[in-house]
């Protein structure tokens, strides 16, 4: 039913997602992330204080999430030599469904599969993809509610002004 919920939500919305930009939201601690990675390692956000991180909740069947994960390889790329991590929270899908769906679009970063959705509610998750990105102190800085090229110069510039902030 979620999952329903959600592509009909994403196609309702279909039109303004594609003018989403990334938003300052109210500075406060983020929620708790912890799950096993899809590469059987553990992964905490707590343990990446200190770094700037991109946080994406997305699924396989989301048009708009499979469209900007390349965007976010890239950036990952870009931005490899700073202090900086993605986390892709898959909601709801079977490791062996993200792994395929990784097959044809492979990612540089952790996909974190939630396959029982607890972390939408803390999260605020009502729409595929959510992003969120969370500065050095493990605070809650920008938000998007859709997809963008996230390796466009503009959410560079955004990424970059958080990444020279001192601690």
């Amino acid at each position: 039913m979620m999952k329903w919920l959600c592509l009909l939500f994403s196609m309702l919305l279909a039109v303004p997602l594609a003018a989403a930009e990334l938003k300052p939201l109210p500075m406060r601690p983020a929620p708790v992330l912890k799950l096993p990675g899809l590469d059987g390692v553990d992964m905490d956000l707590s343990q990446l204080r200190g770094k700037v991180v991109l946080v994406n909740f997305w699924a396989v069947w989301c048009p708009p999430c499979r469209k900007e994960m390349p965007s976010m390889a890239r950036l990952m790329t870009r931005l490899a030599d700073k202090p900086f991590s993605i986390l892709g929270v898959n909601e709801g899908e079977s490791p062996e469904e993200i792994r395929a769906f990784l097959k044809q679009v492979p990612v540089n970063f952790s996909i974190l599969p939630d396959s029982e959705g607890e972390h939408l509610k803390p999260w605020q998750v009502f729409a595929f993809p959510t992003s969120y990105v969370i500065d050095k102190q493990g605070r809650l800085r920008l938000g998007l509610f859709g997809s963008i090229e996230w390796d466009s110069p503009e959410a560079i510039a955004q990424l970059e002004k958080l990444l020279a902030e001192t601690e």
